[in-house]
């Protein structure tokens, strides 16, 4: 990007900046109308910015989430274009119909419904033209804005503006590829292709690309709709729980979890009153975790459960997340002042999620350090746990986690685990196991030759140590000879 486009874009943020106070004084609320004027690349920013809660403070987070992403879709027409260019044909060879008003618009892409020559309903998801390049110019722009807002703000070490740009980087460039988010979808729908927990829509692959995507069309009620949901006779006690199994499942039996669970991707399944579902499109976002960082996790929220403070500053400071300097009981105090006011409430009323942001709000002055796959999970679960209360007031939630992680963590050092481990790894197994005779032989030639070389170094030390002794007493004889030298040459002078 030219230099001067670059200077003007920038003075630019910096004049919208101050105008509003953002530099001056800054604040959530400040902040939002300030990215918000900028354009929806930065409105996603700004969204993305209010789940780190490891960061900013939960008002400015809180004031964050008001940001909206409502965009002007682009025109038809362009949009036709791109379809027919990406899939090789004319819309009305591939489509039976196709609506031209837009289901929806959002800052990265726009989405139509259409229907199937076979008579399927589907929608068809398209990337905005040239996003891709506007997407690159305003993350450098974001990144330069991180350098200088580094100078004028002096709290700036604490939030971190170049980190939390390269986590904004690498998740809106996963959002850029569609084909992506289809691999996404195809795999969570896949996890629960025999639940009624979760339904995820079909992916018609012959009609995808990196720039276009066609989905099966969803027939749901918004997650929020509360009265849709009573008037269909869900049991909302069953549904709220059910959420909550889908984050727990997620998480921990899958390993891959649906990152962007807001109230705008989740529906009420209509199927099944008596145990009803949820159905959840916009894969783009997804987190999974390592191994440790799972069990941590699972060893933590039991923690949280049982009350067991020293256990819990003990697993913070194990896992990295403080400073490894982290004085335990001091850590171990700060967590149960945290903790005990809230844990005075009936479980019922305690929110699990907002829990969580409290003890990391808390423990922030240990020099807090999240992973990205650690924030997003947090985001999920304040999402899923928001809406499920929201649905059903009185959910408990702990009730639910706490079998669920005991059982988790049992299993984990079961006899059946390691014969799991076995089956899946078989392969791999057997052919380490083949390669196992020849590298005993390979082991034992190393010793057989180390052996003979330490002889045969041993021998060149003892060679080495007798040529030394012979010289050493060569050099005494010598030495002799010329004291005699000199005194007979003295005497006879």
């Amino acid at each position: 990007m030219n230099l001067v486009i670059v200077t003007y874009e920038l003075l630019k943020m910096l004049v919208v900046g101050l105008l509003k106070g953002t530099f001056y004084k800054p604040n959530g609320k400040k902040l939002s109308v300030y990215l918000e004027s900028l354009g929806p690349i930065f409105t996603k920013f700004g969204q993305l910015l209010s789940t780190r809660t490891d960061i900013l403070d939960l008002k400015t987070a809180k004031e964050l989430e008001s940001l909206t992403d409502s965009c002007k879709p682009f025109d038809v027409s362009i949009f036709k274009k791109i379809v027919e260019s990406e899939l090789g044909d004319s819309i009305e060879n591939i489509f039976d119909s196709f609506e031209e008003k837009p289901l929806a618009a959002a800052s990265l892409a726009q989405v139509h419904s259409a229907k199937l020559k076979n008579g399927c309903e589907v929608v068809i998801k398209v990337l905005r033209p040239n996003i891709r390049k506007r997407v690159n110019k305003n993350l450098r722009l974001l990144k330069a804005a991180a350098k200088i807002f580094s100078y004028i703000y002096k709290d700036s070490y604490r939030l971190k503006p170049n980190e939390v740009i390269r986590d904004y980087q690498s998740t809106i460039l996963k959002e850029l590829d569609l084909k992506l988010e289809a691999s996404n979808t195809n795999l969570t729908r896949k996890n629960f292709i025999n639940s009624n927990e979760l339904y995820i829509p079909e992916v018609y692959w012959n009609l995808t690309t990196s720039n276009v995507m066609v989905l099966e069309k969803i027939d749901g009620i918004p997650c929020t709709d509360i009265k849709q949901i009573e008037k269909h006779g869900i049991d909302k006690k069953r549904l709220a729980e059910n959420g909550v199994m889908i984050f727990l499942n997620q998480v921990f039996r899958d390993n891959f979890f649906h990152a962007d669970m807001h109230p705008g991707n989740i529906f009420v399944s209509k199927k099944n009153t008596d145990d009803p579902g949820y159905i959840a499109i916009d894969c783009a976002i997804t987190g999974s975790l390592s191994n440790d960082e799972r069990y941590i996790l699972a060893r933590m929220l039991q923690a949280v459960l049982k009350q067991n403070y020293k256990s819990l500053s003990s697993l913070f400071i194990t896992s990295g997340w403080v400073n490894a300097d982290t004085n335990n009981i001091e850590l171990e105090n700060t967590l149960r002042a945290c903790c005990e006011p809230i844990f005075e409430k009936p479980l019922s009323e305690i929110e699990f999620g907002k829990l969580l942001l409290y003890l990391f709000q808390s423990t922030r002055q240990y020099g807090l350090s999240l992973q990205t796959s650690l924030v997003l999970l947090q985001k999920t679960l304040i999402h899923i746990e928001g809406m499920g209360r929201q649905i059903y007031p009185d959910l408990d939630f702990w009730g639910i986690a706490e079998p669920y992680l005991d059982n988790w963590l049992r299993e984990q050092f079961s006899p059946l685990k390691l014969k799991d481990y076995i089956i899946e790894n078989k392969e791999d197994i057997l052919l380490k196991a083949s390669e196992f005779p020849g590298i005993v032989y390979e082991a034992l030639d190393e010793l057989r030759s180390y052996s003979k070389i330490k002889q045969s170094n041993d021998k060149k030390i003892e060679e080495l140590k007798l040529q030394l002794s012979k010289q050493k007493y060569l050099i005494r004889v010598i030495g002799i000879g010329i004291i005699v030298i000199v005194a007979i040459i003295m005497m006879v002078l």
